[in-house]
């Protein structure tokens, strides 16, 4: 099993603005330039929170959006969306349980993210880097301290975007 967070984010390390917007993103660029596509291929599994599908729902069908892989939301609501499970419960224990033979990508936000970080479960993240500075918003990351190293793999350009890729050593 091999866990991703692959996403992009402020210059000052946002995801979203204060509003959980995503705007700021869209109005930068399209995963057209960037090779998300190539990424999206190799996935098996998504997960997210429940923000992070509702963002994605204000900018369309979420199940056009992933159509090939299973896609898990920890939500204690129930969801009315085909290709999406609702799960709640701790992200560590979910994933422990999953095939080991599968690539899971964290899709969004830090809390989803934030637990498998501190248990040392994310091998690789690929950040883009959004020429935009929001000043205050959701930041990336928010796990409890604690050193966590990842070597650099790749530097990238997209556009407007530089995309950082990292692995566990």
């Amino acid at each position: 099993m091999s866990i991703f967070f692959y996403g992009c984010i402020t210059l000052d390390g946002y995801l979203a603005d204060k509003n959980h917007g995503l705007d700021w993103l869209c109005q930068t660029g399209t995963t057209e330039e960037t090779g998300y596509a190539d990424f999206y291929r190799g996935m098996d599994i998504t997960l997210m929170g429940k923000r992070t599908f509702l963002a994605l729902a204000q900018m369309g069908d979420p199940a056009t959006v992933y159509p090939t892989t299973q896609n898990i939301v920890f939500t204690h609501t129930a969801l009315d969306q085909e290709g999406f499970t609702a799960v709640s419960g701790d992200p560590v224990d979910f994933v422990k349980g999953l095939e080991q033979d599968k690539n899971i990508w964290v899709v969004g936000g830090n809390t989803v993210l934030a637990p498998l970080l501190e248990q040392d479960m994310v091998e690789h993240i690929i950040l883009q880097v959004a020429p935009v500075l929001l000043g205050a918003g959701v930041p990336l990351f928010s796990q409890a301290e604690g050193l966590k190293r990842f070597r650099l793999e790749d530097v990238r350009r997209y556009g407007a975007f530089a995309e950082l890729v990292y692995s566990k050593p």
